[in-house]
């Protein structure tokens, strides 16, 4: 192993550039990553010093930072290096043949014609998201989950690209401990403000048509019930949002006061959820003595796994959480 590499900033500077220990931290990425790109593609130092050891120059470093901004965007890291080299950019469409090779994108209310999103389109996508992400590099992670959120819709964006990187980073945190806690939180934090970027303005209340959601008391997991208030605020209804940790007493006089259709519980694990609660709120009737009406309440995420009823819904997935609601509200 050349120690020299992973030396401290006073190492770096008696080199006469950067280590690829320094060149790492500046950029997000593992100095093998950094290695492994001047083996493979040739995206080395200008300058060498005894042997094998590296030192980088603004130049330098400005070459890899075009190769991670090109990686962040999903292309394999060999075309990336190619354009990163000034190699010459893909060649466009003529005009019209773009459009009759990919489909117009799909949205919740305007399904696309033909087959959906490409897959290795998709998957390109949820790589550079991942990629940003561990680099924690917002202003990529921005532009990456607009551009997702805008080319499929939201619940595309959302149940191919941003849930598949969650996961992802999900079970790094799980292999390789705490290092990966704050890739985690950087990315969710992103996908909100993605999604609150992506919201309509909210719709006036309409009798019998508003959606509450909450978690369930003492769950703090908010993500999926922000990405279907979204979804819902796009398709026209109304929502009101409540988010996480509400109290049972809050959450029974914010139901009686909105007079909801349907009210969505979120529990993210087994000890959140409430079956005695969500039946309690399936009970609570409002209107006018002969034309009472009670809500639908929608059981969301995997803490209610063996704890529904038949006539608690328990939706597997956005798409279908939104037809419930749409359902319930037509009724």
């Amino acid at each position: 192993m050349d120690v020299t590499e992973g030396g401290d900033g006073a190492a770096g500077r008696t080199g006469g550039g950067l280590t690829t220990g320094e060149v790492a931290r500046r950029l997000g990425v593992a100095p093998t990553t950094i290695r492994s790109w001047d083996r493979r593609y040739g995206l080395g130092p200008a300058v060498r010093t005894g042997g094998r050891h590296r030192r980088w120059t603004p130049g330098d470093l400005a070459l890899l930072e075009r190769m991670c901004a090109l990686t962040a965007t999903g292309l394999p890291p060999a075309e990336a290096a190619r354009l990163a080299l000034g190699g010459p950019e893909p060649r466009p469409l003529p005009a019209g043949e773009g459009a009759a090779r990919i489909p117009r994108p799909a949205t919740p209310d305007r399904p696309a014609a033909g087959a959906g999103p490409r897959p290795g389109s998709l998957r390109r996508q949820c790589k550079g998201v991942a990629r940003a992400a561990l680099r924690l590099d917002a202003a990529a992670l921005d532009r990456l989950l607009n551009t997702a959120i805008e080319e499929h819709g939201l619940v595309t964006a959302w149940t191919e690209v941003i849930v598949p990187t969650l996961q992802a980073v999900g079970r790094r945190w799980e292999r390789y401990g705490q290092r990966y806690v704050a890739v985690e939180h950087f990315l969710s934090w992103h996908v909100s403000g993605a999604l609150r970027r992506h919201t309509p303005p909210a719709v006036s209340d309409r009798a019998g048509a508003t959606t509450v959601l909450a978690c369930a008391p003492a769950e703090n997991h908010t993500l999926p019930l922000e990405v279907l208030a979204a979804a819902l605020a796009e398709q026209g209804l109304p929502v009101r949002m409540f988010g996480g940790g509400l109290p049972v007493d809050s959450l029974v006089s914010a139901v009686r006061r909105t007079g909801p259709a349907v009210v969505g519980l979120w529990a993210q694990s087994r000890t959140t959820a409430s079956r005695p609660l969500a039946q309690h709120v399936s009970a609570i009737e409002w209107g006018v003595r002969g034309a009472r009406r009670r809500p639908v309440v929608l059981t969301l995420g995997p803490g209610w796994a063996g704890l529904t009823m038949p006539d608690l819904p328990h939706p597997p997935g956005l798409a279908e959480a939104v037809a419930v609601v749409r359902s319930a509200v037509s009724r």
